[in-house]
C-alpha cells in the first residue's frame, strides 16, 4: 500500500493548563511559541475537527451548531479569562458526516446542536488560527475512556481526511496536576523528571519510530498503561485518549514529527502527520 500526500493534517498537542496560555504564564512561552509556529508546518485547513480532553459522553457527541458559544470549562482565574473570545463558526454539515461515519463503524454518535467549544478547542487555536476564520467541530471523548474505542473513533473519522481538514486531538501528554512543578528551575533531575522523561520517550518510539510497525503501534497503544511510568504521567487517561483517535486516524504509521517540549516544569510531547493512508 502506497502512502499519499495528503492535503490534510493529524496533530496531537498540549493545551495547557486552563487559559493560562494566553494570560502570559510563563511556564507556558514554549508551548506557545511552538503553537504559534506549527501551522506554518501544515497545510491550510478548510475546516478544523477537534478531539478535546475536556467533554466526555456516551455516546460519543459532534458539535453540529453553525455558530457555537465558548465554554468557559474553568474556575479561580482573573476576569480575562472569562472574556476570551473565539468566534469560529461551526460546520453542521461536516458534523453529519463525522456522525455518520461513527455509527457507520458500530459507534452510536449523536449530534449536539447546543453545546459550544471547550478551552481544549479555543485556546490552542486561538495561538494556531488566530484569525478564527476557519470553522471548526467538535467531537467528544467516550465516557469508559476504553483506549480501544478511541482508536476506532480515529479509524472511522480516516475518510474525512479527504475534506482537507485538520484532525486535532488537544490533550496533554503528560497530565498529572501534582506533578507539574510551577517554580521550575536550574537543578539536578528528581525522580518525578524521571517518570515524566520516561513515559514521553515511550510515547515518541511508539508513535514516531519508523521501525515499530503499524500493528505494534496499535498495540502499544492499547497497552499505554503498561509503559513506563504511565499512571504517575496520567493518572486518568483523558488527556492521553486525544492521541489514540488521531494514531487510529494516521492507520498507526509513524508520525513524521515529535516536538519535546516543557510546560510548567514538565515535558510533553506532540505530534504530527502529513502523510497518511485513506
Amino acid at each position: 500500500m502506497t502512502t499519499p500526500k495528503a492535503d490534510s493534517a493529524i496533530i496531537y498537542i498540549p493545551h495547557g493548563g486552563g487559559p493560562l496560555p494566553l494570560l502570559g504564564h510563563a511556564g507556558h512561552e514554549a508551548m506557545n511559541i511552538f503553537l504559534k509556529g506549527l501551522a506554518a508546518m501544515l497545510p491550510e485547513p478548510k475546516a478544523v475537527v477537534v478531539i478535546s480532553a475536556h467533554w466526555e459522553t456516551d455516546p460519543p457527541m459532534v458539535i453540529s451548531h453553525p455558530e457555537p458559544e465558548l465554554v468557559y470549562d474553568y474556575y479561580g482565574f482573573p476576569r480575562q479569562a472569562y472574556e476570551i473570545a473565539y468566534p469560529a463558526a461551526g460546520h453542521p454539515e461536516l458534523a453529519l458526516k463525522a456522525v455518520a461515519l461513527l455509527k457507520e463503524a458500530g459507534i452510536k454518535a449523536k449530534a449536539d446542536a447546543k453545546r459550544g467549544f471547550d478551552h481544549g478547542v479555543y485556546i490552542p487555536l486561538t495561538l494556531m488560527l488566530p484569525k478564527a476564520d476557519v470553522p471548526c467541530i467538535q467531537i467528544s471523548l467516550s465516557k469508559g475512556l476504553d483506549p480501544g474505542r478511541h482508536l476506532l473513533m480515529g479509524e472511522a473519522l480516516r475518510p474525512l481526511l479527504k475534506e482537507k481538514i485538520w484532525l486535532l486531538g488537544s490533550g496533554f501528554s503528560f497530565h498529572n496536576m501534582r506533578g507539574f512543578d510551577l517554580q521550575a528551575g536550574p537543578g539536578p533531575p528528581s525522580v518525578l523528571d524521571f517518570q515524566n522523561r520516561s513515559f514521553q520517550d515511550w510515547l515518541k518510539k511508539t508513535c514516531a519510530d519508523e521501525k515499530i510497525s503499524p500493528e505494534q503501534q496499535k498495540q502499544n497503544l492499547l497497552d499505554w498503561e503498561h509503559a513506563p511510568a504511565a499512571r504517575h504521567c496520567h493518572p486518568r487517561e483523558e488527556h492521553l485518549l486525544p492521541l489514540m483517535v488521531c494514531a487510529g486516524a494516521a492507520g498507526y504509521c509513524p508520525a513524521h514529527k515529535a516536538f519535546d517540549i516543557k510546560i510548567m516544569g514538565r515535558s510533553s510531547v506532540s505530534f504530527f502527520w502529513r502523510e497518511t493512508v485513506y
